[in-house]
Protein backbone atom coordinates (compact mmCIF):
# COMPACT_ATOMS: atom_id res chain seq x y z
CA UNK A 1 0.00 0.00 0.00
CA UNK A 2 0.97 3.77 -0.26
CA UNK A 3 0.31 6.12 2.28
CA UNK A 4 -3.27 7.33 0.57
CA UNK A 5 -4.18 3.60 0.39
CA UNK A 6 -3.32 3.23 3.77
CA UNK A 7 -5.24 6.33 4.75
CA UNK A 8 -8.22 5.26 3.52
CA UNK A 9 -8.00 1.56 5.20
CA UNK A 10 -7.73 3.67 8.51
CA UNK A 11 -10.65 5.37 7.50
CA UNK A 12 -12.81 2.89 6.03
CA UNK A 13 -11.28 -0.16 8.67
CA UNK A 14 -10.26 1.23 11.56
CA UNK A 15 -12.41 1.02 14.75
CA UNK A 16 -12.00 4.78 15.58
CA UNK A 17 -13.75 6.53 18.01
CA UNK A 18 -15.86 9.50 16.48
CA UNK A 19 -13.09 11.66 17.82
CA UNK A 20 -10.35 9.58 16.44
CA UNK A 21 -12.26 9.11 13.11
CA UNK A 22 -13.10 13.27 12.87
CA UNK A 23 -9.07 13.78 13.51
CA UNK A 24 -8.01 11.45 10.52
CA UNK A 25 -10.55 12.91 8.20
CA UNK A 26 -9.36 15.94 9.15
CA UNK A 27 -5.97 15.59 7.27
CA UNK A 28 -6.78 17.11 4.28
CA UNK A 29 -2.89 18.08 3.28
CA UNK A 30 -0.91 16.00 1.56
CA UNK A 31 2.28 16.31 3.79
CA UNK A 32 0.09 15.63 7.29
CA UNK A 33 -1.16 11.73 5.29
CA UNK A 34 2.04 11.63 4.56
CA UNK A 35 3.70 11.90 7.17
CA UNK A 36 1.07 9.50 9.32
CA UNK A 37 0.70 6.95 6.70
CA UNK A 38 3.61 7.09 4.53
CA UNK A 39 5.58 4.48 6.47
CA UNK A 40 5.00 1.58 8.78
CA UNK A 41 6.86 2.62 12.38
CA UNK A 42 9.78 0.56 11.67
CA UNK A 43 11.32 -2.16 14.53
CA UNK A 44 14.73 -0.67 15.15
CA UNK A 45 16.97 -0.98 17.56
CA UNK A 46 15.01 -3.45 19.88
CA UNK A 47 11.17 -1.85 19.22
CA UNK A 48 9.57 1.10 18.14
CA UNK A 49 9.29 4.89 19.01
CA UNK A 50 7.70 7.64 17.30
CA UNK A 51 5.56 10.66 17.85
CA UNK A 52 2.27 9.82 19.28
CA UNK A 53 -0.94 10.39 17.12
CA UNK A 54 -2.95 8.44 14.58
CA UNK A 55 -1.51 6.50 11.64
CA UNK A 56 0.71 3.51 10.74
CA UNK A 57 3.67 6.28 11.33
CA UNK A 58 2.61 7.19 14.21
CA UNK A 59 2.57 5.57 18.07
CA UNK A 60 -1.07 4.91 19.14
CA UNK A 61 -3.27 2.48 20.39
CA UNK A 62 -3.35 0.36 17.40
CA UNK A 63 0.91 0.31 16.34
CA UNK A 64 1.28 -0.66 19.97
CA UNK A 65 -1.65 -3.45 20.19
CA UNK A 66 -0.03 -4.48 16.93
CA UNK A 67 3.74 -4.71 17.92
CA UNK A 68 2.70 -6.77 21.33
CA UNK A 69 0.61 -8.95 19.29
CA UNK A 70 3.63 -9.73 17.39
CA UNK A 71 5.87 -10.08 19.78
CA UNK A 72 3.80 -12.27 21.60
CA UNK A 73 3.46 -14.50 18.16
CA UNK A 74 7.62 -14.36 18.51
CA UNK A 75 7.57 -15.60 22.00
CA UNK A 76 4.93 -18.06 21.96
CA UNK A 77 7.12 -19.73 18.58
CA UNK A 78 9.82 -20.38 20.87
CA UNK A 79 11.25 -22.18 24.01
CA UNK A 80 11.36 -19.44 25.88
CA UNK A 81 9.31 -18.91 29.38
CA UNK A 82 5.94 -18.12 28.23
CA UNK A 83 6.05 -14.79 31.10
CA UNK A 84 6.71 -11.30 30.11
CA UNK A 85 7.73 -8.17 32.35
CA UNK A 86 6.74 -4.71 31.51
CA UNK A 87 7.73 -1.26 32.78
CA UNK A 88 6.73 2.02 31.84
CA UNK A 89 7.54 5.94 32.20
CA UNK A 90 6.53 8.94 32.91
CA UNK A 91 5.19 10.05 29.14
CA UNK A 92 2.04 10.78 28.38
CA UNK A 93 -0.05 7.30 27.16
CA UNK A 94 2.83 5.31 28.80
CA UNK A 95 0.58 2.88 31.56
CA UNK A 96 -2.23 2.70 28.85
CA UNK A 97 0.30 1.49 26.18
CA UNK A 98 1.67 -0.86 28.88
CA UNK A 99 -1.61 -2.52 29.70
CA UNK A 100 -2.58 -2.66 25.86
CA UNK A 101 0.78 -4.36 25.68
CA UNK A 102 0.00 -6.52 28.76
CA UNK A 103 -3.63 -7.87 27.28
CA UNK A 104 -2.12 -8.31 23.90
CA UNK A 105 0.25 -10.47 25.63
CA UNK A 106 -1.53 -12.34 27.99
CA UNK A 107 -4.38 -13.44 25.85
CA UNK A 108 -2.27 -15.67 24.29
CA UNK A 109 -1.26 -17.74 27.17
CA UNK A 110 1.71 -15.48 28.30
CA UNK A 111 1.88 -14.58 31.91
CA UNK A 112 2.34 -11.02 32.63
CA UNK A 113 4.23 -9.37 34.97
CA UNK A 114 3.76 -5.34 35.09
CA UNK A 115 5.10 -2.69 37.23
CA UNK A 116 2.57 -0.65 39.39
CA UNK A 117 4.05 2.02 38.92
CA UNK A 118 6.43 4.15 36.83
CA UNK A 119 10.15 2.73 36.96
CA UNK A 120 13.30 2.98 35.30
CA UNK A 121 14.11 1.12 32.57
CA UNK A 122 17.00 -0.67 34.26
CA UNK A 123 14.49 -1.99 36.76
CA UNK A 124 12.75 -3.37 33.93
CA UNK A 125 15.86 -5.23 32.72
CA UNK A 126 16.37 -6.18 36.56
CA UNK A 127 12.65 -7.43 36.97
CA UNK A 128 12.84 -9.90 33.23
CA UNK A 129 15.79 -11.92 34.75
CA UNK A 130 14.85 -12.09 38.61
CA UNK A 131 11.20 -13.58 37.46
CA UNK A 132 12.47 -15.57 34.75
CA UNK A 133 10.88 -14.11 31.79
CA UNK A 134 11.20 -14.88 28.07
CA UNK A 135 11.09 -11.27 27.32
CA UNK A 136 10.17 -7.48 28.61
CA UNK A 137 8.92 -4.43 27.43
CA UNK A 138 9.51 -1.04 28.20
CA UNK A 139 7.41 1.37 27.18
CA UNK A 140 9.23 4.70 26.86
CA UNK A 141 10.97 7.29 24.12
CA UNK A 142 14.08 7.81 26.48
CA UNK A 143 15.51 11.09 26.04
CA UNK A 144 12.88 12.11 23.02
CA UNK A 145 10.96 15.24 23.48
CA UNK A 146 7.50 14.93 24.79
CA UNK A 147 5.83 14.06 21.49
CA UNK A 148 7.32 10.74 21.30
CA UNK A 149 6.63 7.27 23.08
CA UNK A 150 8.12 3.83 22.01
CA UNK A 151 7.77 0.09 23.10
CA UNK A 152 11.53 -1.21 23.64
CA UNK A 153 11.81 -4.58 23.87
CA UNK A 154 13.95 -6.84 25.57
CA UNK A 155 15.20 -10.69 25.71
CA UNK A 156 15.26 -13.53 27.92
CA UNK A 157 18.55 -12.26 29.48
CA UNK A 158 17.13 -8.58 30.32
CA UNK A 159 19.01 -7.18 27.34
CA UNK A 160 17.10 -5.28 24.16
CA UNK A 161 16.37 -7.29 21.79
CA UNK A 162 19.73 -8.02 19.50
CA UNK A 163 19.57 -8.01 15.89
CA UNK A 164 18.55 -11.75 15.16
CA UNK A 165 15.31 -12.16 17.23
CA UNK A 166 14.62 -8.54 16.57
CA UNK A 167 14.23 -9.42 12.74
CA UNK A 168 12.27 -12.15 13.81
CA UNK A 169 9.61 -10.46 15.86
CA UNK A 170 9.34 -7.35 13.34
CA UNK A 171 8.51 -10.16 10.61
CA UNK A 172 5.82 -11.29 13.33
CA UNK A 173 4.80 -7.73 13.79
CA UNK A 174 4.15 -7.38 9.91
CA UNK A 175 2.08 -10.32 9.48
CA UNK A 176 -0.28 -9.05 12.06
CA UNK A 177 -3.69 -7.36 11.11
CA UNK A 178 -4.22 -3.88 13.13
CA UNK A 179 -7.30 -4.10 14.00
CA UNK A 180 -7.81 -7.49 16.56
CA UNK A 181 -9.78 -5.96 19.09
CA UNK A 182 -8.76 -7.15 22.60
CA UNK A 183 -10.63 -10.13 24.13
CA UNK A 184 -10.86 -8.99 27.81
CA UNK A 185 -9.93 -5.20 29.61
CA UNK A 186 -6.21 -4.85 31.39
CA UNK A 187 -8.79 -5.25 34.65
CA UNK A 188 -10.43 -8.40 33.53
CA UNK A 189 -6.85 -9.74 32.96
CA UNK A 190 -5.72 -8.80 37.02
CA UNK A 191 -8.85 -10.52 38.00
CA UNK A 192 -8.22 -13.84 36.29
CA UNK A 193 -4.85 -13.60 37.18
CA UNK A 194 -3.13 -13.49 33.79
CA UNK A 195 -1.72 -10.00 34.24
CA UNK A 196 -0.63 -9.30 37.63
CA UNK A 197 1.50 -6.41 39.51
CA UNK A 198 5.24 -7.08 40.55
CA UNK A 199 5.60 -7.53 43.94
CA UNK A 200 7.01 -3.94 45.71
CA UNK A 201 9.95 -6.58 47.34
CA UNK A 202 11.36 -6.42 44.04
CA UNK A 203 11.85 -2.38 44.38
CA UNK A 204 14.20 -3.64 47.43
CA UNK A 205 16.12 -6.78 45.92
CA UNK A 206 17.00 -4.02 43.41
CA UNK A 207 18.68 -1.22 45.59
CA UNK A 208 20.11 -4.06 47.84
CA UNK A 209 21.46 -5.20 44.48
CA UNK A 210 22.70 -1.71 43.12
CA UNK A 211 24.85 -1.07 46.47
CA UNK A 212 26.36 -4.13 45.73
CA UNK A 213 28.33 -2.56 43.13
CA UNK A 214 29.28 0.30 45.40
CA UNK A 215 33.38 0.06 45.64
CA UNK A 216 33.83 2.26 48.92
CA UNK A 217 32.48 2.41 52.65
CA UNK A 218 32.86 5.82 52.95
CA UNK A 219 29.45 8.00 53.41
CA UNK A 220 29.18 10.30 50.76
CA UNK A 221 27.92 12.74 53.87
CA UNK A 222 30.34 15.52 53.01
CA UNK A 223 29.05 15.91 49.28
CA UNK A 224 26.32 18.40 48.17
CA UNK A 225 24.25 17.36 45.15
CA UNK A 226 21.68 19.13 43.35
CA UNK A 227 19.64 16.71 41.91
CA UNK A 228 16.56 16.45 38.30
CA UNK A 229 14.95 13.47 37.85
CA UNK A 230 13.64 15.24 34.44
CA UNK A 231 10.24 14.74 35.29
CA UNK A 232 10.70 10.93 34.93
CA UNK A 233 11.11 7.83 36.75
CA UNK A 234 14.38 8.82 38.18
CA UNK A 235 13.03 10.78 41.49
CA UNK A 236 12.52 7.44 44.03
CA UNK A 237 15.08 5.17 43.27
CA UNK A 238 18.18 7.36 42.74
CA UNK A 239 16.98 9.55 46.04
CA UNK A 240 16.87 6.26 47.86
CA UNK A 241 20.19 5.36 46.76
CA UNK A 242 22.03 8.73 47.65
CA UNK A 243 19.88 8.06 51.19
CA UNK A 244 21.71 5.14 51.47
CA UNK A 245 25.51 6.61 50.82
CA UNK A 246 24.90 9.36 52.65
CA UNK A 247 24.82 12.41 50.39
CA UNK A 248 23.04 15.51 50.72
CA UNK A 249 20.45 16.31 48.32
CA UNK A 250 18.85 18.94 46.92
CA UNK A 251 15.81 18.47 44.13
CA UNK A 252 15.17 20.73 41.30
CA UNK A 253 11.25 21.08 42.49
CA UNK A 254 9.79 22.10 39.05
CA UNK A 255 11.22 18.86 37.27
CA UNK A 256 10.50 16.17 40.54
CA UNK A 257 7.35 14.86 39.64
CA UNK A 258 6.39 13.09 36.17
CA UNK A 259 5.30 14.99 34.25
CA UNK A 260 5.02 14.34 30.12
CA UNK A 261 4.65 17.67 28.75
CA UNK A 262 8.49 18.27 30.30
CA UNK A 263 7.32 22.28 30.47
CA UNK A 264 10.52 23.14 31.89
CA UNK A 265 12.96 20.83 29.73
CA UNK A 266 11.50 20.67 26.36
CA UNK A 267 13.88 17.96 24.79
CA UNK A 268 15.31 16.19 28.24
CA UNK A 269 18.30 14.39 26.65
CA UNK A 270 21.27 14.20 29.15
CA UNK A 271 24.02 14.82 26.36
CA UNK A 272 22.76 18.56 25.87
CA UNK A 273 23.32 21.63 28.17
CA UNK A 274 20.09 22.79 28.04
CA UNK A 275 19.08 19.77 29.90
CA UNK A 276 20.41 21.32 33.21
CA UNK A 277 19.04 24.93 32.68
CA UNK A 278 16.93 24.85 35.58
CA UNK A 279 19.68 23.06 37.63
CA UNK A 280 21.68 26.19 36.93
CA UNK A 281 18.85 28.42 37.98
CA UNK A 282 19.17 27.06 41.18
CA UNK A 283 22.54 26.13 41.66
CA UNK A 284 24.09 29.81 41.05
CA UNK A 285 22.14 30.17 45.15
CA UNK A 286 22.57 26.80 46.03
CA UNK A 287 26.25 26.46 45.48
CA UNK A 288 26.47 22.21 45.10
CA UNK A 289 29.39 20.33 44.64
CA UNK A 290 27.85 18.33 41.98
CA UNK A 291 24.86 18.66 39.81
CA UNK A 292 23.19 15.52 38.55
CA UNK A 293 20.41 15.33 36.38
CA UNK A 294 18.60 11.49 34.66
CA UNK A 295 16.82 11.13 31.88
CA UNK A 296 12.77 9.82 31.66
CA UNK A 297 13.38 6.36 32.01
CA UNK A 298 16.19 6.61 34.29
CA UNK A 299 19.17 5.16 32.12
CA UNK A 300 21.67 7.45 31.44
CA UNK A 301 23.24 10.18 33.47
CA UNK A 302 24.45 13.81 33.13
CA UNK A 303 26.52 15.40 35.36
CA UNK A 304 28.21 19.34 35.81
CA UNK A 305 30.06 20.91 38.55
CA UNK A 306 30.46 24.46 39.56
CA UNK A 307 33.38 26.52 38.35
CA UNK A 308 33.33 29.97 39.37
CA UNK A 309 30.16 31.74 38.45
CA UNK A 310 29.67 29.30 35.36
CA UNK A 311 29.41 25.28 35.16
CA UNK A 312 30.93 23.07 33.43
CA UNK A 313 28.68 19.94 32.04
CA UNK A 314 30.29 16.58 31.42
CA UNK A 315 30.19 14.93 28.32
CA UNK A 316 28.79 11.36 27.99
CA UNK A 317 32.88 10.24 27.20
CA UNK A 318 34.56 12.12 29.64
CA UNK A 319 31.77 10.64 32.85
CA UNK A 320 32.85 7.47 31.43
CA UNK A 321 36.39 7.50 31.60
CA UNK A 322 36.37 9.31 35.20
CA UNK A 323 34.04 6.44 36.25
CA UNK A 324 36.56 3.68 34.54
CA UNK A 325 39.20 5.34 36.00
CA UNK A 326 37.61 5.17 39.28
CA UNK A 327 35.75 1.77 39.16
CA UNK A 328 39.47 0.31 37.92
CA UNK A 329 41.45 2.18 40.51
CA UNK A 330 39.74 1.33 43.12
CA UNK A 331 39.30 -2.46 42.08
CA UNK A 332 43.06 -2.62 41.83
CA UNK A 333 43.75 -1.25 45.00
CA UNK A 334 41.60 -3.51 47.02
CA UNK A 335 43.00 -6.38 44.88
CA UNK A 336 39.66 -7.06 43.63
CA UNK A 337 40.13 -7.02 40.04
CA UNK A 338 38.86 -10.30 38.61
CA UNK A 339 41.65 -12.13 36.07
CA UNK A 340 41.58 -11.17 32.98
CA UNK A 341 39.06 -8.29 33.54
CA UNK A 342 37.06 -7.26 30.42
CA UNK A 343 35.72 -3.37 30.06
CA UNK A 344 32.94 -2.57 26.95
CA UNK A 345 32.53 0.52 24.92
CA UNK A 346 30.62 1.10 22.10
CA UNK A 347 33.04 2.14 18.96
CA UNK A 348 31.43 5.97 18.61
CA UNK A 349 32.77 6.33 22.53
CA UNK A 350 36.47 8.19 23.40
CA UNK A 351 39.50 5.60 22.59
CA UNK A 352 40.90 7.41 25.67
CA UNK A 353 38.91 4.97 27.81
CA UNK A 354 41.26 2.29 26.06
CA UNK A 355 43.90 4.10 27.29
CA UNK A 356 42.65 3.76 30.63
CA UNK A 357 42.33 0.64 30.59
CA UNK A 358 45.87 -0.38 29.71
CA UNK A 359 47.10 0.99 32.22
CA UNK A 360 45.05 -1.13 34.50
CA UNK A 361 45.81 -4.61 32.49
CA UNK A 362 41.87 -4.48 31.28
CA UNK A 363 41.30 -5.80 27.94
CA UNK A 364 38.78 -2.99 26.27
CA UNK A 365 36.03 -4.20 23.74
CA UNK A 366 35.06 -1.79 21.26
CA UNK A 367 30.94 -3.04 19.75
CA UNK A 368 28.57 -1.39 17.97
CA UNK A 369 26.42 1.64 19.22
CA UNK A 370 23.59 0.33 21.37
CA UNK A 371 24.14 -0.52 24.75
CA UNK A 372 22.16 -4.19 23.55
CA UNK A 373 25.59 -4.73 22.25
CA UNK A 374 27.34 -4.44 25.65
CA UNK A 375 24.80 -6.42 27.18
CA UNK A 376 25.61 -8.97 24.57
CA UNK A 377 29.59 -8.92 25.72
CA UNK A 378 28.40 -9.61 29.10
CA UNK A 379 25.70 -12.79 28.27
CA UNK A 380 28.96 -14.15 26.21
CA UNK A 381 31.14 -14.37 29.62
CA UNK A 382 28.07 -15.44 31.55
CA UNK A 383 27.18 -18.93 28.99
CA UNK A 384 31.16 -19.89 29.71
CA UNK A 385 30.52 -19.18 33.70
CA UNK A 386 32.99 -15.58 33.22
CA UNK A 387 30.81 -13.05 34.25
CA UNK A 388 32.65 -11.40 37.24
CA UNK A 389 35.17 -11.15 34.53
CA UNK A 390 32.95 -8.07 33.19
CA UNK A 391 33.99 -4.70 35.54
CA UNK A 392 32.38 -2.03 33.35
CA UNK A 393 30.78 -1.21 30.38
CA UNK A 394 29.68 2.72 29.03
CA UNK A 395 28.77 4.38 25.42
CA UNK A 396 29.37 8.18 25.06
CA UNK A 397 25.42 8.80 25.24
CA UNK A 398 25.83 9.18 29.11
CA UNK A 399 25.16 5.38 29.10
CA UNK A 400 26.90 3.07 31.84
CA UNK A 401 26.80 -0.28 33.72
CA UNK A 402 28.49 -1.57 36.53
CA UNK A 403 27.41 -5.29 37.60
CA UNK A 404 25.85 -7.63 35.26
CA UNK A 405 22.53 -7.82 37.28
CA UNK A 406 20.77 -5.61 34.61
CA UNK A 407 21.85 -5.87 30.78
CA UNK A 408 21.22 -2.09 29.72
CA UNK A 409 22.53 1.10 30.79
CA UNK A 410 21.66 2.32 34.60
CA UNK A 411 22.08 5.85 35.71
CA UNK A 412 20.78 4.72 39.69
CA UNK A 413 24.51 2.51 39.73
CA UNK A 414 25.65 5.40 37.43
CA UNK A 415 24.56 8.15 39.80
CA UNK A 416 25.73 6.27 43.24
CA UNK A 417 29.50 5.87 41.68
CA UNK A 418 29.78 9.12 40.54
CA UNK A 419 28.84 10.64 44.10
CA UNK A 420 30.90 8.67 45.79
CA UNK A 421 33.87 9.24 43.14
CA UNK A 422 33.23 12.98 43.83
CA UNK A 423 32.35 12.59 47.51
CA UNK A 424 36.07 10.85 47.45
CA UNK A 425 37.56 13.74 45.38
CA UNK A 426 36.29 16.63 47.26
CA UNK A 427 38.22 15.13 50.72
CA UNK A 428 41.33 15.31 48.40
CA UNK A 429 40.54 19.04 47.60
CA UNK A 430 39.79 18.12 44.18
CA UNK A 431 36.64 18.13 41.71
CA UNK A 432 35.35 15.66 38.72
CA UNK A 433 36.32 18.62 36.32
CA UNK A 434 39.96 18.97 37.91
CA UNK A 435 40.44 14.86 37.67
CA UNK A 436 39.45 14.91 34.24
CA UNK A 437 41.78 17.36 33.31
CA UNK A 438 44.45 15.58 34.84
CA UNK A 439 43.26 12.21 33.23
CA UNK A 440 43.92 14.55 29.94
CA UNK A 441 47.09 16.03 30.88
CA UNK A 442 48.56 12.51 31.44
CA UNK A 443 46.89 10.36 28.73
CA UNK A 444 46.41 12.86 26.17
CA UNK A 445 43.63 15.56 25.72
CA UNK A 446 40.76 13.80 23.30
CA UNK A 447 38.56 16.61 22.65
CA UNK A 448 34.88 15.05 21.14
CA UNK A 449 32.13 16.10 19.34
CA UNK A 450 28.73 14.84 18.07
CA UNK A 451 27.37 16.74 15.05
CA UNK A 452 23.55 15.80 14.33
CA UNK A 453 22.07 16.76 11.35
CA UNK A 454 17.97 16.35 11.84
CA UNK A 455 16.08 15.35 8.96
CA UNK A 456 12.49 16.75 8.53
CA UNK A 457 9.61 15.58 6.23
CA UNK A 458 8.11 12.52 4.94
CA UNK A 459 11.34 11.50 2.69
CA UNK A 460 13.20 11.33 6.08
CA UNK A 461 14.75 8.17 5.45
CA UNK A 462 15.43 8.05 1.84
CA UNK A 463 17.29 11.25 2.62
CA UNK A 464 19.31 9.22 5.11
CA UNK A 465 20.00 6.73 2.94
CA UNK A 466 21.39 8.96 0.13
CA UNK A 467 23.02 10.09 2.63
CA UNK A 468 24.92 7.24 3.49
CA UNK A 469 25.37 5.70 0.09
CA UNK A 470 26.91 9.24 -1.35
CA UNK A 471 29.34 9.39 1.26
CA UNK A 472 30.27 5.77 0.93
CA UNK A 473 31.47 6.19 -2.32
CA UNK A 474 33.30 9.73 -1.98
CA UNK A 475 34.92 9.18 1.59
CA UNK A 476 37.98 11.67 1.94
CA UNK A 477 41.42 11.01 1.95
CA UNK A 478 42.19 14.15 3.59
CA UNK A 479 40.71 15.90 6.12
CA UNK A 480 42.02 19.24 7.83
CA UNK A 481 45.28 18.64 6.37
CA UNK A 482 45.47 15.03 8.04
CA UNK A 483 45.58 11.91 5.96
CA UNK A 484 43.34 9.65 6.33
CA UNK A 485 44.97 6.31 7.32
CA UNK A 486 42.29 4.05 8.08
CA UNK A 487 38.22 2.86 6.32
CA UNK A 488 35.85 0.58 7.93
CA UNK A 489 32.55 0.12 6.42
CA UNK A 490 30.86 -1.73 9.33
CA UNK A 491 28.23 -2.50 6.50
CA UNK A 492 30.35 -4.46 4.25
CA UNK A 493 32.88 -5.38 7.11
CA UNK A 494 36.16 -4.39 6.34
CA UNK A 495 38.63 -2.48 7.26
CA UNK A 496 40.97 -0.58 4.76
CA UNK A 497 44.33 0.33 5.48
CA UNK A 498 44.78 3.33 3.24
CA UNK A 499 48.46 3.32 3.55
CA UNK A 500 49.40 -0.13 2.74
CA UNK A 501 46.40 -0.98 0.73
CA UNK A 502 45.63 -3.95 3.05
CA UNK A 503 41.74 -5.04 4.30
CA UNK A 504 41.39 -7.03 6.93
CA UNK A 505 37.32 -8.42 7.69
CA UNK A 506 35.35 -6.97 10.61
CA UNK A 507 34.11 -9.40 13.05
CA UNK A 508 31.18 -7.14 14.53
CA UNK A 509 28.14 -7.68 12.81
CA UNK A 510 26.64 -5.61 10.06
CA UNK A 511 25.65 -2.28 10.67
CA UNK A 512 25.24 0.82 8.92
CA UNK A 513 28.27 2.91 9.78
CA UNK A 514 31.55 4.42 8.31
CA UNK A 515 34.65 4.93 10.64
CA UNK A 516 37.61 7.00 9.21
CA UNK A 517 41.07 7.26 11.33
CA UNK A 518 42.99 9.98 11.13
CA UNK A 519 46.57 8.11 12.09
CA UNK A 520 46.85 8.87 15.62
CA UNK A 521 45.24 12.71 15.56
CA UNK A 522 41.50 11.38 15.91
CA UNK A 523 38.38 10.16 14.50
CA UNK A 524 35.45 10.44 12.05
CA UNK A 525 32.01 8.11 12.22
CA UNK A 526 29.38 8.66 9.98
CA UNK A 527 26.05 6.94 11.44
CA UNK A 528 22.20 7.30 11.02
CA UNK A 529 20.34 7.44 14.47
CA UNK A 530 18.65 4.31 15.26
CA UNK A 531 16.01 5.90 17.18
CA UNK A 532 15.57 9.53 15.22
CA UNK A 533 15.40 11.07 11.62
CA UNK A 534 18.84 12.05 12.46
CA UNK A 535 22.37 11.55 10.71
CA UNK A 536 25.03 11.94 13.12
CA UNK A 537 29.10 12.84 13.22
CA UNK A 538 31.30 11.49 16.18
CA UNK A 539 34.13 14.00 16.00
CA UNK A 540 37.38 13.19 17.81
CA UNK A 541 40.56 14.86 17.97
CA UNK A 542 43.53 14.44 19.62
CA UNK A 543 46.86 16.06 20.51
CA UNK A 544 49.12 16.61 23.54
CA UNK A 545 48.01 20.43 23.24
CA UNK A 546 44.64 21.05 24.21
CA UNK A 547 44.61 23.93 22.17
CA UNK A 548 45.79 22.23 19.07
CA UNK A 549 43.23 19.32 20.02
CA UNK A 550 40.32 22.03 19.78
CA UNK A 551 41.51 23.42 16.66
CA UNK A 552 41.37 20.41 14.86
CA UNK A 553 37.97 19.63 16.64
CA UNK A 554 36.73 22.68 15.13
CA UNK A 555 38.24 22.31 11.72
CA UNK A 556 37.04 18.92 11.44
CA UNK A 557 33.00 20.21 12.34
CA UNK A 558 33.66 22.57 9.90
CA UNK A 559 35.04 19.95 6.65
CA UNK A 560 32.68 17.59 7.96
CA UNK A 561 29.32 19.53 7.52
CA UNK A 562 29.86 19.89 4.43
CA UNK A 563 29.05 16.20 3.73
CA UNK A 564 25.70 16.30 5.56
CA UNK A 565 22.75 16.79 3.28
Amino acid sequence: MDYLQRYEFWCEQAPLTEEERTTVRAMVQDDDRKGCFGAELQFGTAGIRGIMGLGTNRLNDYTVRRTAQGLAAWLCSTELPQKCAIGYDSRHNSRRYAEICACALAEKGIKVFVYHELAPTPMLSYAVRQLGCGCGIVVSASHNAGAYNGIKCYGPDGCQMTDEPAALVYEAISATPYFVLPVATFEQQLQVGTVEYIAPELWDRYYDRVMQERITEESAENLNVLYTPLCGTGNKPVREIFRRIGANVDVVKVQEQPDGNFKTCEYPNPETDAALNESYKIARDTHPDLILGTDPDCDRVAVAIPVGDDFRKLSGNELGCLLLDYVLGELSAQGKLPKEPVAVRSIVSTPMADRIAARYGVKMKAVLTGFKYIGGEILKLEQSGEEDRFVFGFEESCGYLKGTYARDKDAVVASMLTCDLAAKLKRQGMNLAQKMDALYEELGWHEAKVVSCELTGPNALEISAKFMADFRANVPTELCGIKVTEFTDYQARITRDLVSGEEVPVALPKSNVVTLVLGDKGSVIVRPSGTEPKVKLYLTAVDTNRAKAQALLKGLAEEMSGFLP
